[in-house]
């Protein structure tokens, strides 16, 4: 049985520069397939490390002459190019079993079967041992409705098994399937950030979350509940991913890691290794969690934190409720200034778009960006993901306007709100960036910061013309 995982060709978001990170979830699923099973031939193919194109890959499919394929889906901007892989992979064998996961899938598995005949199976949810038995009853000529967590179409008819429960303990997992992209491995790299010569890689510490924001697919799609490795064990991948394979930038990949007991067992962890000299890691954290354990902020930035991520949203409290986002603005500042004063680069997201929204309300959002002054911000519409309460809503009511999955990246306005056109909401969050980046203040500073993150980042954007493009958006 040969088994082939695809990160298939694609465009990465402008905004953040030019990077390339690992396939961190068809990683996980390859080494959990070869653990259970080691009689597979298993082969994991990176269209972005290998610089394959479309032609390239169909090549590839060809060589490996693979009985299942498996590509990449980590988001809905991205659904297109999973279905032109698949496609790919049926044109060259039609025999093929072709396999799609992810948010996207597991929220349109029912229209994506219905819709795009190439598409085989769609895993349900979390994929290591659903993955692993649909290949092992695939190979034993079972039928589909014996494994749990799928979706199939059989005899033009759509099939959708019972859910599977989720892993009880995720340190059971096997340390992230690097091994299989090891040529690649210095190639993964965020030069905005750390240069292009700093290898990075992803690690998972957790997954789901126990916040249930309305415009999130991520706590669905893990069951609405919050899963967590333990620091011993993140650590062990950090150094793992050090040791083995040279990365020196670690981004900590979970939604919401949290900042109290185990965040500080974690820093302790990665100091008694000696890790802390050695590597710099990036973690998203709550504005209202840094405020109330800022005491552990220090000893983060000793074990080698050195970027916080933290979604401060939006400046009006009626709108974060209505978000089920509770967090409050007036944090927002304040945990920026944590940051800053303990030399974590600080990076701040921000939504715009909400229905209500006006011209004088996201003026009002700008301001407040303005005043919290995070160094790096990032502007979103908010956007109806599939599986998101939003989602149902908008759907419901008719305020959809663009259905091109491919636009789904949260930098192209899919809605009106109840006074601008769509159009108008786009040039509202072109102006987010022309304002906060167009500031010659804050663009010196940056240059010239005493914090190496800050000044790396704007010295980039400044040589890639990035802070000249986000100035003149139109």
């Amino acid at each position: 049985m040969r088994v082939l995982f695809v990160e298939p060709p694609k465009e990465f978001w402008f905004v953040m520069g030019e990077y390339l990170p690992p396939p961190l979830g068809i990683l996980e699923l390859a080494t959990y397939l070869e653990r259970r099973n080691s009689g597979f031939e298993i082969k994991v193919l990176d269209c972005q490390a290998e610089r394959a194109d479309w032609y390239g890959l169909e090549k590839k499919v060809e060589s490996f002459q693979p009985d299942v394929v498996a590509p990449s889906s980590l988001s809905t901007c991205n659904a297109y190019t999973v279905l032109r892989a698949v496609e790919v992979a049926k044109n060259v064998d039609p025999d093929i079993v072709t396999v799609a996961g992810g948010q996207h899938f597991t929220a349109t598995a029912q229209e994506s079967l219905e819709t795009y005949p190439e598409l085989d199976v769609i895993v349900r949810g979390e994929g290591e041992e659903t993955f692993t038995d649909l290949v092992q009853t695939i190979e034993n000529k079972g039928h589909l409705s014996e494994v749990k967590g799928i979706s199939f179409r059989h005899d033009g008819e759509v099939f959708h098994t019972p859910c599977r429960p989720p892993i009880e303990n995720l340190d059971d997992l096997p340390l992230p399937g690097y091994h299989f992209v090891e040529e690649h491995m210095k190639k993964y790299h965020f030069t905005m950030m750390v240069g292009s010569k700093t290898p990075y890689a992803l690690v998972e510490g957790s997954r789901g979350c126990h916040n249930h924001c309305t415009f999130c697919s991520q706590w669905r799609f893990w069951g609405g509940a919050l899963r967590t490795k333990s620091p011993k064990r993140i650590a062990d991948e950090f150094e793992y991913c050090h040791r083995e394979f040279g990365s020196q930038f670690l981004w900590l990949a979970d939604d919401n890691f949290g900042l109290g007991q185990r965040m500080e067992e974690l820093c302790d962890e990665i100091i008694r290794r000696g890790l802390a000299d050695d590597i710099c890691w990036f973690m998203q954290a709550r504005s209202d969690d840094i405020v109330a354990h800022q005491s552990v902020l220090p000893k983060m930035r000793k074990a080698g934190n050195r970027w916080v991520m933290a979604g401060l949203e939006n400046n009006s409290l009626q709108t974060l409720e209505g978000w089920r986002k509770t967090i409050r603005p007036s944090d927002a500042k304040t945990a920026m200034d944590l940051l800053n004063k303990n030399d974590i680069f600080s990076q701040g997201t921000f939504i715009m778009g909400e229905r209500k929204d006006t011209r004088g309300s996201i003026e009002a959002l700008r301001n407040f960006a303005d005043d919290v002054d995070p160094d790096l911000a990032i502007f979103m519409v908010l956007t109806p993901f599939p599986g998101t309460e939003i989602y149902e809503v908008a759907k419901r009511n008719g305020w959809i306007e663009d259905t091109n999955w491919a636009n789904y990246d949260m930098v192209h306005a899919i809605m009106p709100t109840e006074t601008l056109s769509r159009l108008e909401v786009q040039e509202e969050l072109y102006e987010c960036y022309r304002r906060f980046y167009g500031s010659m203040r804050r663009r010196v500073t940056g240059i010239f910061s005493s914090n190496k993150f800050k000044r790396t980042t704007y010295r980039y954007m400044a040589s890639q013309g990035l802070l000249r493009t986000l100035r003149d958006l139109f």
